[in-house]
Formats: C-alpha cells, structure tokens, sequence
C-alpha cells in the first residue's frame, strides 16, 4: 500500500493547524517518545507529534500517568524534538506542575519549552485551571487544551470510563471549551465523550478540536504504540490497529535467538 504523500513540507505552525480546520482539513497525530520513532513518525507526514505523559504507561510501565516527573517528561520531549523537521510537537506537562498555581504552572511551562525544543505544550481541564493557561499563553507558549477523560484525574473520576454522558457535565465541558478558546487556546484535544458531543463542541469553537475515542472531529490522536499493535494485551474500543507488530516482533526476535543459539549468525558475510 501506498505511504501518505505530504504536499506541503514547512513546519507546522499553530497558525497552519487553526488554518487546516478553517479549510476543512483533518488534523492527524500521534504520540512519540524517542528520536528514532519521531523521526519515522515526522517522515511519514503527522501533522502533530505528542509527546504525551503517556510515557509513564508504554514507556516506563507505570499504571497511570500520575508518576511520570518533569524531568523525565523533559528527556522524552528533548529527544522527539531532535527528530523532527516537519510536524508541530507539543509535550504534555506532566501531573502536579500546573495544578498548584498560576505562577508554578507558568515557571515550569517555561522551563519546559526552554529545556526541550518542542513547539507547545498540553495541560488537561478547563476552568479549574484557566488562569494558568492565561498565564502560560501570554508568556508566549502555545497551549492545547484536554477535556472530557483526563488520565491525571483518574482517581477523581474512579477510572478511564466515557465521561460527559450527563447533562450537566456535558454543560460543563462545553463552556469549558469555550474558556479554553476564549484564553487562545489553538486547539483542545478531547477523549472519551459521546461523539454527538464532540460534534457540538467543534461546531462551538473556532480552533480544532482532536478527538481520541470521541467520535469524528476536526483532527484525531491515538497512542502509536496501541495503533501499531506493539502491546495485544491493550484493546480499547477508540484504538483502530493499523499493524500488529508484536507479532512481528516477536517472529524476529525469535529467529534472531535460533540463530544464533545455532551457530547461524553471524556468517562469513556478517564478520569482518
């Protein structure tokens, strides 16, 4: 099958990714969070990277994101931003630097871009923290909102289910929106709500809404790692397997083992 061909091959701005949903244009992204897999990830034409805290799942093997530090959200980010030349990264800033105060959120936001090289960061909530995002926006950091299923609050909400099914917290988040556009927010990513709602929200606000098991919207993210089936064991009704590279990983792994337990690697034409 044939690889996305990519037209236009300047960065991704914020300006670009606001332009896109004015023009109609799905926003495609996905997750990164080392050099070699943003490199391939950016070859192939992704408009956004994210370097999310879900780094503490796949990467550190962590049950949430809750543990993942600054520091390490910091190593992650700086090698991803090393790879890539085309697509926009925006890293997340990881749980308990930002929920303290403005001031907290603004110096570590700060030291985040200064420290990493990515083009943005993303906070999860809306009102809550909405002076924090003000603050962060007019230190001059593009920010892109998280609401709906926000894995920071896992312990809030008693776990990873669909949220917003009820009136009032589907007010709730849709005048957080709002906020988070009002505070020029260029885009909110929204995860696990009811993809009418998703619908209503992208009709609501000007900037592109990225859903990630919230129906179709202006853009979608997924974890690549659960996209390219690296882990069977993890099967969310949101994620599409696009390959199952556990499998061929594990078949490559194993022949390499048998080989060389054989005698079979390395030959003449692999030795010096």
């Amino acid at each position: 099958m044939a690889g996305y061909i990519v037209e236009d091959t300047k960065k991704i701005t914020t300006q670009k990714v606001i332009q896109m949903k004015k023009d109609g244009k799905k926003i495609a992204m996905l997750t990164s969070y080392d050099y070699t897999m943003a490199q391939i990830v950016d070859q192939a034409g992704m408009d956004i990277i994210l370097v999310g805290d879900s780094a503490s799942n796949v990467m550190a093997g962590n049950l949430t994101t809750l543990p993942i530090t600054i520091d390490q959200m910091i190593y992650h980010a700086r090698c991803v931003a090393r790879g890539v030349k085309r697509a926009m990264v925006v890293c997340d800033m990881p749980f308990g630097t930002y929920q303290v105060n403005r001031d907290e959120g603004v110096r570590n936001a700060i030291r985040m871009m200064a420290e990493t090289g990515v083009d943005g960061l993303k906070l999860e909530g809306g009102e809550e923290v909405i002076d924090t995002v003000r603050g962060i926006i007019n230190a001059g950091i593009p920010v892109m909102g998280h609401l709906g299923m926000t894995p920071q609050s896992v312990y809030k909400f008693g776990g990873y289910g669909v949220r917003a099914k009820e009136e009032e917290e589907a007010a709730k988040l849709m005048k957080d929106a709002k906020l988070l556009e009002q505070a020029g927010c260029f885009s909110i990513v929204l995860e696990k709500i009811p993809a009418t709602l998703t619908q209503e929200v992208c009709k609501s606000v000007s900037v592109p809404v990225i859903g990630i098991g919230a129906g179709s919207a202006d853009g979608q993210v997924l974890v690549i790692q659960d996209m390219l089936g690296m882990n069977d064991s993890f099967k969310p009704k949101f994620v599409r397997r696009y390959a199952q590279l556990q499998t061929v990983m594990n078949d490559a792994i194993g022949q390499y083992i048998t080989e060389v337990k054989n005698g079979d690697f390395p030959t003449e034409a692999y030795s010096y």
